[in-house]
């Protein structure tokens, strides 16, 4: 099977073939750590996510590197704002940012490079173009000459007439040219800075990721990716110079670039001020929500966000979650050995659309027709290859990696929360001015909580199996009336009940 992905730098599909199919590498732009990161941010994170596993499926070794970029003016005047140190100001949200994606099932790369940490590569690479003619100090800044790269806007289809002066770049009576841009900048005193044969100063933006990829991974690398926004300028510089310093043509092998998330009509961006943070949606949706979410539209092309889709990506995963219940099957994809796996341990529906660069979606759709398989399956050998299958795909996708009994009794209740002004408040605050209500199942109900009609999260996961103990003695008894008595008290609590041949189950209704 061959893997095929549309490279940005040829605009067109095409077979990957990496240059060691031994030593795969990859790179993927990160994030710029001055605040909690978007729902858009994460994005990418799940997409070379879903890639990552793929290779790993794939090849022998993947090498994976993600930056930080923890040196920016953002981050500055966010930190001096705040009256912060900025080395803890960064700090702070790159914690955050690993939390937030580990919760998006995010596998962690085998490199997370700082800019901070590469100072002397940015100082040498930006030496290596000054010697060579590419770059050139003035004013205590040093900038890369754009017009003397003659295959300067290969990657972003721009020629230098069609650009305009100064766009995205700062216009400065320094400059050769006002395309040209910035290598390293001189630093005030109370602004990060290190010393350099031009001053103390920073490294520019777009001379990071060129540094850290040559530390890391090599002159030469088989993928990078990041978000279609990054495509000019930083893609496009960040070639230019990297090509330039290494002399070689070929410094990336493929380009991939995963289209923006959008509320309404425009992109989500933080300049914009319609964002969405991954920190806050936790608190109303599960991470395996907003991440199925994520990959139910195509990589490249723009995906709009909005309610109707998270709530149908609960529903997704609920009935991909209750084939595996139905089957018995107790654990989710997440051993080890399954990250190790040969390709053809993967479904083979599920590895097809994925090898179709990324097509996502139509992963999903060959992992609903394995549980509609894994739903008409009776027990055997059969019932267990179906799980098997369903279970790999799920890893490739990063999604069923929690038993389904967690999933129905625990992440379901993330999204039991009302909703006030946009503000999501905890599930127990539906709970508070105890006394309204008493306790329909009278005394022993151990969760501490007096419980509202309707309110699911006001018992406990004990309680509800104590209720389902009782039900199932009623029925024993041939006491149906009780019986049914119990699965409508339940039900107004906001459980619902399913029997199966492996007994009865139970998850909490969704709510709004």
């Amino acid at each position: 099977m061959e893997l095929k992905l549309h490279n940005s730098l040829s605009g067109r599909k095409e077979v990957f073939r990496p240059a060691d199919p031994n030593r795969v590498t990859m790179y993927v732009c990160g994030p710029t750590v001055y605040g909690h990161v978007h729902i858009g941010n994460g994005r990418p994170a799940v997409v070379f996510d879903v890639l990552h596993r793929l290779l790993k499926a794939l090849h022998s070794q993947v090498v994976y590197a993600c930056n930080i970029t923890d040196v920016d003016d953002k981050i500055n005047r966010q930190a001096l704002a705040e009256g912060m140190p900025i080395a803890a100001f960064a700090e702070r949200y790159i914690k955050a940012y690993n939390e937030d994606v580990a919760a998006l099932s995010v596998l962690p790369p085998n490199a997370q490079p700082r800019a901070t940490q590469h100072i002397a590569e940015m100082l040498a690479m930006i030496d290596s173009l000054i010697v060579k003619g590419f770059a050139y100090e003035a004013q205590g800044h040093v900038l890369f000459h754009v017009p003397a790269d003659p295959a300067y806007g290969s990657l972003s289809k721009r020629s230098l007439a069609d650009m305009l002066d100064g766009a995205r770049v700062e216009a400065a009576p320094y400059k050769k040219d006002p395309k040209d841009f910035v290598l390293w900048k001189p630093s005030e005193a109370e602004l990060p800075g290190w010393p350099s044969p031009w001053g103390r100063g920073r490294p520019g933006w777009h001379i990071e990721c060129s540094a850290m990829i040559r530390k890391h991974l090599g002159s030469s690398i088989d993928i990078h990716g990041g978000g279609a926004d990054l495509a000019f300028p930083h893609h496009e510089n960040e070639s230019a110079q990297s090509r330039c310093a290494s002399g070689s043509a070929e410094c990336v092998r493929y380009w991939l670039h995963n289209g923006m998330l959008t509320l309404g009509a425009e992109k989500m961006s933080k300049s914009l001020g319609n964002i969405q943070t991954i920190r806050d949606l936790r608190q109303r949706w599960d991470g395996e929500t907003l991440r199925y979410a994520l990959l139910s539209g195509q990589y490249r092309s723009p995906l709009a966000w909005t309610e109707d889709l998270l709530r149908q990506a609960q529903g997704s995963l609920d009935r991909l979650y209750q084939a595996l219940r139905l089957s018995g099957t107790a654990q989710g994809a997440a051993p080890a050995a399954r990250r190790s796996a040969s390709v053809e341990e993967f479904p083979e529906s599920v590895m097809r659309a994925l090898l179709d660069d990324m097509n996502t979606p139509a992963a999903l759709a060959a992992l609903h027709g394995i549980a509609d398989k894994l739903n008409k399956t009776a027990a055997g050998a059969e019932l267990e290859r179906q799980s098997r299958r369903l279970l790999a795909g799920g890893w490739l996708l990063g999604l069923l990696e929690r038993s389904a009994n967690d999933w129905f009794q625990q992440a379901r209740r993330r999204s039991i929360v009302k909703v006030r002004g946009g503000i999501p408040e905890p599930d127990d605050a539906r709970l508070r001015g105890a006394g309204k209500c008493g306790d329909r199942f009278g005394p022993g109900d151990d969760s501490g909580q007096t419980e509202t009609a309707g309110a699911a999260s006001a018992l406990s996961a004990a309680r509800i199996e104590e209720q389902i103990e009782r039900r199932a003695q009623a029925r024993r008894e041939r006491n149906y009336a009780l019986a049914d008595e119990i699965r409508r008290q339940l039900a107004e609590q906001g459980v619902d009940l399913e029997d199966s041949r492996a007994g009865t189950r139970w998850k909490r209704a969704p709510t709004g």
